[in-house]
């Protein structure tokens, strides 16, 4: 395949639409700054499989059709919970407010800031979008193996994410005073964060195998690593944040001392201190 050839299939013009849908439907950033990679993050993912869904219709096979339904799966209970609990909690809100921080931000900023997270999102999704272009292109016939495999995978990190968050809310209800180290949470300290790296090393994994020349690599991967460095700096904005509110309490320093941040049976137990991890 020439370098020409490779430009040509890495940017079709179906996917400066999907990068039309996740600009439009991360915009909510402009109302509320977080909501750029918060409720607008799943806004975009869930536009993104439905858009791949519309622009190759019929020609989708089965497993790539679940994939993209993975998507919008996702993306509203991404979208749905994190409204829901901003909506519920006034604690929540007043961490919002602090992410969102005391300054108006000048508006290029934001645009700038808006553009760079809708090109992510199209990276974190190339995988099924290139599966998909190859699927609709060969009549479905392209589904293999690793579709199904990174939709168990997307499928399980799914419930695990869903199953951390209702954890979390219920220790919250019961002891709001308290950190939370039950169920989920006594194998890692951030089970939301291993589900969402879970999920999109499914996505990645649908790439296999579909993806076509250096150039749509290059996107797959540069797309996974991004999302799982904004994963561990999220996980070290958590940590900073509970060490201030739960630092002087030994069973929380015990706690920390002994569960994983982020990954199970990996002996990485803080990112505070971890500089090249901005959070």
């Amino acid at each position: 395949m020439s370098f020409g050839e490779m430009v040509q299939a890495a940017f079709p013009p179906q996917i400066w639409i999907i990068l039309i849908v996740c600009a439009v439907l991360c915009a909510v950033g402009f109302y509320k700054f977080v909501y750029f990679l918060s409720v607008g993050y799943g806004f975009a993912v869930c536009g993104a499989g439905i858009a791949i869904l519309v622009l190759y219709g019929r020609g989708l096979g089965i497993w790539t059709i679940i994939l993209c339904l993975l998507f919008v799966v996702y993306g509203i209970r991404l979208g749905g919970f994190l409204l829901w609990r901003e909506i519920r909690s006034a604690s929540y809100r007043k961490t919002l407010k602090t992410a969102g921080g005391d300054k108006p931000m000048p508006v290029f900023v934001k645009a700038a800031i808006w553009v760079c997270v809708a090109v992510m999102y199209v990276l974190q999704i190339s995988p099924v979008f290139y599966r998909a272009a190859g699927s609709a292109a060969d009549g479905g016939s392209s589904d293999s193996i690793t579709a199904v495999v990174a939709a168990v995978i997307m499928a399980a990190a799914l419930i695990i994410e869903s199953i951390a968050d209702k954890q979390k809310s219920a220790a919250k209800e019961k002891n709001p005073g308290r950190f939370c180290d039950t169920g989920l949470y006594r194998i890692v300290r951030c089970p939301n964060y291993l589900g969402e790296v879970l999920f999109w090393t499914g996505v990645l994994i649908s790439g296999f195998g579909a993806l076509e020349g250096a150039i749509q690599w290059v996107i797959a991967v540069l797309g996974y690593i991004l999302i799982v460095y904004v994963m561990f700096s999220g996980a070290k904005r958590l940590e900073i944040r509970q060490n201030k509110n739960y630092g002087a309490d030994p069973e929380y320093r015990k706690y920390v001392e002994s569960t994983p941040i982020l990954i199970p049976l990996v002996p990485l137990y803080h990112l505070k201190d971890i500089r090249f991890i901005v959070a």
